[in-house]
Parts: structure tokens; C-alpha cells; sequence
């Protein structure tokens, strides 16, 4: 588009695809950020399983006599281990969350651009065909 003082200006359509390449980039990050996030959450659930059970036989052999006590700081440790699972995956959690709140939002706003006078969604549906 060329105006009266000679200066052109991109055309919004051009705009809107810049736009929308830009939206799909974010929202393929976020899409990785949250896998990223799954799998290591998936991890830890599965080594928290793990120790919980290890842990729990150790203290029953223990209790049982078919194991020294001297395997309580082997328990001990077992425990915090289980603590800082704990305490990862709920912060993993609030991330994953987060992640699906921002890709939440980045779909509302590129609803909301789509819906926006003169956007080529807009347009299509003005004249029927959306």
C-alpha cells in the first residue's frame, strides 16, 4: 500500500501470517516446555515408587529381624530421598499447570486476532464463508 507522503506500509494479511508464525513458534515452546516437564515428573514418580517400596521391605526386615538396624541410616536416607521427590513433583506440577495456562492464553489471544475487524478469518466469516 503506498500512501500520499510516499511511505508503504505492509499488508495486514502479510501482518496477520507474521503474526500467527510467531503465535505457532510460542506455542510449539510451550507444547515442548510441558513434554520436558512430563518426562521428568514421569521419572521421579517412577524412582519415588521405587524407593517408597525399598524403604518400606527394608523397614519390615528390620522389624523382622532379617536385617541389621544398622540399616536405619540406610531408611534415613531412603526418606529424605522420598521427600525430595515429593517436593520436585509438586513443583513439576505447578509448572505443568502453568505451561497449560500460558498455552491457554496464547490460543485466546490468537482467537481473539482472528476475530478482530479486517483479519482474514473476520473477512471470511463477513462474507459467509467462515
Amino acid at each position: 500500500m503506498a500512501s500520499i507522503f510516499g511511505f508503504r506500509s505492509r499488508d495486514p494479511a502479510r501482518d496477520r501470517q507474521t503474526d500467527l508464525q510467531r503465535f505457532d513458534r510460542l506455542a510449539k515452546l510451550f507444547d515442548q516446555i510441558s513434554a520436558e516437564i512430563e518426562a521428568e515428573k514421569s521419572g521421579l514418580e517412577n524412582r519415588y515408587r521405587s524407593t517408597a517400596t525399598n524403604a518400606a521391605f527394608l523397614v519390615e526386615a528390620m522389624e523382622n529381624g532379617s536385617a541389621s538396624t544398622d540399616k536405619s541410616s540406610d531408611v534415613s536416607a531412603m526418606t529424605v530421598a522420598i521427600l525430595n521427590y515429593e517436593r520436585r513433583i509438586a513443583e513439576l506440577t505447578r509448572q505443568k499447570g502453568l505451561m497449560k495456562e500460558l498455552r491457554h492464553s496464547l490460543d485466546a489471544i490468537v482467537d481473539d486476532s482472528a476475530r478482530q475487524p479486517g483479519s482474514q478469518a473476520a473477512q471470511a466469516r463477513s462474507a459467509g464463508r467462515g
